[in-house]
């Protein structure tokens, strides 16, 4: 903990570990992106719900972890449920005011649609355990995308609590998945997986962040790091642009 004492022994996620969250992650994402934007706010919003219901344990593994006075933490885990709420507003959103109608020389409609991008590795870090861990994965899961969430390796006990809420709300298995580990040993095998189509670094260090850039450059991922802020844009971050063409009149 924060003094020095012994409060958890979180896992020390592997290689497998990975592999296996890739495969869960991927199983899952199909139908989370199927699912309507509508829907989607509906369960970011009830994840919002069943995390007020354990504010409290929040609050005490925050203090615990952090070394932060009961305001503190208590301000940290309020803000953590008000990002959830202020992302499950954009599901339904995004769409609408990122897509377009273009002019277009022709008998034709020409439409452009945001849409997932697919897997997403996100890197928690920073001095607010469950802040910034709501921070990486709202909007990847806004968006329409799943997640392989690697916890905080300072302060993983909020990782593991929200994984606890993930499963006891209405989130489809598999969308997020949370592994406890260092990220220097689990970064270079996220960034050169085949599968996971996009990296959030915001957790990362500058050092281990460049290592991530330079193994995602022979697999063309997607690598993104932000600041703590919320944005539209770190959803569109990891959407992609669909453009369909229809002819006027059919």
């Amino acid at each position: 903990d924060a003094k020095g004492n012994f409060l958890a022994n979180p896992a020390l996620a592997s290689r497998k570990d990975l592999r296996d969250a890739v495969v869960s992650s991927r199983g899952a994402a199909e139908k989370w992106e199927k699912t309507s934007a509508f829907n989607r706010s509906q369960i970011l919003y009830r994840v919002a719900e069943v995390m007020q219901g354990r504010a409290e344990q929040f609050a005490s593994e925050i203090i615990a972890q952090e070394g932060l006075t009961k305001s503190q933490a208590k301000k940290q885990v309020e803000k953590a449920i008000d990002l959830w709420v202020w992302y499950s507003g954009w599901c339904d959103k995004i769409a609408t005011i990122y897509g377009a109608t273009n002019p277009v020389s022709g008998s034709f409609y020409n439409f452009t649609i945001p849409e997932p991008l697919g897997v997403v590795g996100v890197f928690a870090g920073g001095k607010d355990s469950l802040l910034d861990l709501v921070h990486g994965i709202a909007p990847v899961l806004a968006g329409g995308n799943v997640a392989i969430t690697l916890a905080n390796q300072n302060f993983p006990l909020s990782a593991i609590t929200l994984s606890e809420v993930f499963a006891t709300s209405d989130l489809p298995a598999g969308v997020v998945n949370v592994l406890t580990g260092k990220h220097s040993e689990l970064a270079s095998w996220v960034a050169s997986h085949m599968d996971i189509d996009g990296i959030d670094g915001s957790g990362l260090d500058s050092q281990v962040y460049e290592s991530v850039r330079l193994a995602g450059t022979d697999n063309l991922k997607r690598i993104k790091k932000f600041s703590s802020t919320e944005s539209p844009e770190r959803i569109l971050a990891f959407m992609e642009s669909k453009t369909v063409w229809h002819p006027i009149g059919i």
